[in-house]
């Protein structure tokens, strides 16, 4: 494997040097064969007992340079000034075939000096559900952390009670986010903020340099990552600055989901009593987080305070109009047109007004659409019937026919997402010792636009099967 650690190479500041803690007992859960091959590493040594010792953190790869980053960052609005890795260590950038770097990090691999009281280890279940997840949202055409692998500790880690102990194997392009850039402009660190401008430009924007162009950049791009969350139903759940990415990529799978029944203010992170991070909130969340990291490169924009604020502004209210036509471009998708009319978001919006009254399932409701069962999930059909008339009067203004327009919808609209209810499933049978319902749902996911009509995995939850809430692993 080949290193290149361009990050252990910033000002010892920037960073702590930390490995990780080796464990008593690790075994293997799943290695990701094709991601592994992307990044020139062997499959089979990964799931050797050496490889087996890496991904656990008991042994180093040659070339590694194990470290764990500084952030800050605004948790539920509130700025905490030193946040960091408590409980990740970046083993060092892997060098992938495309000859892209790659960050592999361990993520539950013990405490390190941001672990601020914490244990630094991660349970199997938020294991699980990131791996699940995010290779769903790779599936899906969503930029997003990878799962390299997953492994057990053979020790128990603490929370409500004792649960087995894992560690993700995270690969990611970077893991640079808003509040890394919050952290060296609260110290007024001029210095570190350049350097991390000029790291971040090279790892996400080839051929963007300078403060102004990044921004611009990570505007541009979480504008188009959020219309990307919302047509796929997908809430993120903790949506603070030290988990917003500055290269427009989804990371720090907590308690996110993915909704059953369709409603704009659905939440279910346990700890968002206020709604804050609410599925319809998540556009205007973004470009607050955007603001935040346009403060932070004030100081490099322009050395006059005021024309600086003037700059960045004026790219910070790009955003809204950034979104709009990329939530347009996904939802006109998700309804099989090709082109562009004035009443189209109109009636893209009746749909969902009818799915939140009543409480239709969001992705079966836009895979029907494909396949001519969007009506049976409506309990009162004349509302869907009444929706479908427009529809088919719009598909007929721009020349198309109803099954070229399924089958343009069938490439965009999933069949299968990770339900809660089936991770919960997964997660439960996993601490049972019974790994056969996560790697049915892992081979599933990586095919989401193919599911066969019968395929259980297709169901929505019945009602004693709904999941209402979904919590941190911390």
């Amino acid at each position: 494997m080949q290193f290149d650690n361009s990050y252990a190479r910033l000002p010892d500041r920037m960073f702590a040097r930390v490995a990780p803690t080796p464990v008593a007992e690790p075994g293997l859960i799943a290695v990701n064969a094709p991601l592994a091959r992307e990044l020139g590493l062997d499959p089979e040594w990964l799931q050797s007992p050496e490889g087996l010792a890496v991904l656990a953190g008991n042994a180093l790869p040659e070339g590694a340079d194990p470290l764990t980053q500084a952030y800050a960052g605004q948790q539920f609005g509130n700025w905490v000034p030193q946040l960091g890795d408590g409980r990740a260590v970046l083993l060092g950038e892997l060098i992938a075939r495309d000859g892209s770097h790659q960050d592999w990090q361990l993520k539950g691999a013990g405490r390190t000096p941001f672990s601020r009281g914490g244990d630094g280890r991660a349970w199997m279940g938020p294991v699980i559900r990131e791996y699940l997840i995010s290779e769903a949202m790779h599936a899906l055409g969503v930029p997003t952390t990878r799962a390299l692998a997953a492994v057990t500790t053979g020790e128990p880690v603490w929370r409500e009670g004792a649960l087995p102990g894992a560690i993700l194997s995270r690969i990611a392009p970077s893991h640079i986010r808003v509040g890394t850039f919050q952290y060296f402009s609260a110290r007024e660190d001029l210095e570190a903020l350049r350097l991390l401008t000029d790291l971040a430009c090279a790892r996400h924007y080839p051929g963007v340099s300078g403060a102004e162009g990044l921004l611009e950049a990570a505007t541009r791009a979480q504008a188009e990552l959020i219309a990307q969350w919302m047509g796929l139903g997908f809430i993120h759940g903790v949506m603070n600055t030290d988990n917003a990415h500055v290269g427009g990529i989804t990371i720090d799978y907590g308690p996110c989901a993915y909704m059953d029944g369709y409603h704009p203010d659905k939440v279910f992170s346990s700890i968002d009593r206020n709604g804050r991070y609410a599925y319809s909130n998540q556009p205007q969340i973004a470009v607050w987080n955007i603001a935040q990291l346009a403060s932070a490169l004030l100081p490099l924009i322009d050395p006059d305070e005021a024309k600086a604020v003037e700059r960045a502004t004026a790219i910070v209210h790009r955003y809204a109009d950034l979104y709009q036509a990329a939530w347009g471009r996904r939802f006109r998708a998700k309804l099989g047109l090709l082109t562009e009319e004035e009443g189209d978001i109109a009636l893209i919006h009746r749909l969902l007004d009818r799915m939140a009254k009543l409480n239709a399932d969001f992705t079966r409701t836009f895979r029907g659409l494909a396949e001519g069962t969007a009506r049976d999930e409506f309990i009162e059909r004349e509302a869907f019937d009444t929706w479908e008339a427009e529809w088919l009067a719009r598909l007929a203004r721009e020349g198309s026919t109803v099954e070229e327009a399924r089958a343009r919808i069938a490439t965009v609209s999933p069949a299968i997402i990770p339900r809660n209810h089936r991770i919960e499933g997964a997660i439960a049978s996993a601490v049972a010792g019974d790994m056969a319902p996560f790697h049915r749902l892992e081979t599933a996911l990586k095919t989401p636009f193919a599911a066969a009509p019968d395929d259980p995995l297709r169901h929505a939850p019945v009602q004693n099967e709904i999941v209402r809430q979904t919590f941190c692993g911390t």
